[in-house]
């Protein structure tokens, strides 16, 4: 079988206006052959549920760089190790709690004498102006469980703000917008752990990731066939995923065009 990983953000969702309907006939295709589409991103759980809604998605999903797994309860046919059920889902987590991350963020800023803004200290209707959405999108964004986006107001000082959250025991990654810190997870390991559940409900899959920021590594350097969607940063994406093939448009027109290609042959 085949099956679609996605990051949002500039890969399934257009850069600046977050449209996604150029991706519709391959959304189309894939619901016509059965194949699942697995949303892989940094947004929240609840922004998520926006866009599974809006696309008509049904599938599980993966939320802030693979802080967590959300499945659908009773998707899967065999009860879900180290799951939880709570809200409608089986929820698989790696991610580091919220609050200790903007903590951490904040000692680290000190110590690396590197100002930051990050979510949590935003009001929605920063994040909306810096994100180009409405706000009650931006809301939605603010619903962080484990991941913390930021800005970095001394640029001068990153490599030691770096330096200074790898002492507190966490790490950074770069996405289309932000700056994220977070714990020890990402994309890769999640989307490791959902390919194994499918895997084992219908054998090995082919997989496809698609994604347009250095955050996707992780998860498209593993996939079977993975697609790089043109953008302002794919240079430094290809970089990191050599094997990648890059679309000759950005956002969902790339989108579909290569998932048209990939699940046609």
């Amino acid at each position: 079988m085949d099956l679609v990983f996605t990051d949002l953000d500039g890969t399934l969702l257009d850069h600046e206006t977050y449209a996604w309907q150029a991706a519709r006939p391959a959304l189309d295709h894939l619901r016509r052959r059965g194949i699942p589409c697995v949303m892989v991103t940094s947004k929240t759980r609840a922004e998520v549920e926006y866009w599974r809604r809006e696309t008509g998605n049904r599938h599980p999903f993966i939320v802030e760089n693979g802080g967590a797994a959300y499945l659908p309860a009773g998707y899967f046919p065999f009860a879900i190790e180290g799951g939880s059920r709570r809200e409608g889902y089986d929820v698989l987590e790696w991610g580091t709690p919220y609050a200790r991350l903007a903590e951490a963020l904040a000692r680290a800023s000190r110590a690396a004498a590197c100002r930051v803004r990050g979510f949590h200290g935003m009001a929605a209707g920063e994040v909306a102006e810096l994100c180009g959405m409405p706000p009650a999108q931006a809301e939605l964004a603010k619903q962080r469980e484990y991941d913390e986006p930021f800005l970095t107001l001394d640029p001068q000082r990153e490599t030691a703000l770096e330096a200074a959250i790898e002492r507190e025991g966490l790490r950074t990654t770069r996405g289309g917008r932000f700056r994220h810190i977070l714990g020890d997870n990402d994309k890769a390991r999640a989307v490791m752990a959902v390919t194994a559940l499918f895997a084992r409900q219908h054998g090995a899959p082919r997989t496809i990731g698609l994604g347009d920021a250095p955050n996707d590594a992780p998860f498209l350097e593993i996939v079977s066939a993975p697609v790089l969607i043109r953008s302002p940063r794919v240079g430094a994406l290809a970089a990191l995923v050599p094997r990648g093939e890059v679309t000759a448009q950005p956002g969902p027109a790339g989108w579909n065009e290569a998932v048209l290609a990939l699940t046609r042959r």
